[in-house]
């Protein structure tokens, strides 16, 4: 875990301050641990005071999603449209990555946007995606596509699918072998999936939905 080494000092509170002490706790212990009370401690004041800065608990997680939406990398752009897609995807990645709790978050938010700067992403997302001929329309439907297929990988690495953590008793199974009749594909399958590059399933995926958009922007 990381240490916080501000917990027991008391700061100058900031909505900021506040709304970044919560994402670090979330980071580090999930979003169970983000409470006014837990938050106030890491800060090293009470509870109370930290409504002069956020209104209550749904605004303070209101906070954490338009934090993490600003910090959004926008990689350089190229002269290759299927390039500046495949970065912009990888660098949505890289940051639920970096913070994958909060994609509950954002299933989750009710709150107004109080920054227009939280949505650069989504704009910067649409208007590459345009620019691939797509209209108005697919570009959001692409949208829509991405951020499930990215957010997705970010939830279920290979590590989580079959054959990673079940390798002994899978490999017990198929040493029968009815079972190896019975479930010709997958003992065929069976050593790709404990093999499975988390990054090189991906950018396959990544390709699949590339190629998809410029076939259908093209048609």
């Amino acid at each position: 875990m990381i240490q916080r080494t501000e917990s027991k000092q008391r700061v100058k509170l900031t909505r900021d301050r506040v709304i970044e002490s919560a994402l670090e706790l979330m980071d580090d212990e999930g979003l169970d641990a983000v409470t006014m009370r837990r938050v106030g401690r890491e800060l090293g004041v009470e509870a109370m005071s930290l409504y002069n800065h956020v209104e209550d608990k749904e605004d303070l997680l209101d906070g954490i999603c338009e934090h993490v939406m600003t910090g959004f990398r926008f990689p350089d752009p190229t002269d290759d449209w299927a390039e500046n897609v495949r970065r912009g995807a990888r660098a949505w990645r890289d940051l639920l990555k970096q913070h994958p709790n909060v994609m509950q978050l954002f299933a989750e938010r009710h709150g107004a946007v109080r920054s227009a700067g939280s949505l650069l992403p989504m704009e910067y997302a649409l208007r590459l995606l345009r620019g691939g001929g797509l209209s108005t329309r697919d570009a959001v439907l692409a949208f829509q596509a991405f951020g499930g297929y990215i957010e997705g990988s970010v939830m279920m690495s290979p590590s989580k699918m079959p054959g990673h953590h079940h390798e002994t008793a899978l490999d017990e199974a198929f040493s029968h072998a009815d079972s190896v009749q019975t479930l010709p594909n997958l003992a065929e399958a069976l050593p790709y999936f404990q093999d499975c590059d988390e990054d090189e399933q991906f950018e396959f995926g990544l390709d699949l939905l590339v190629e998809g958009l410029r076939a259908r922007a093209t048609r």
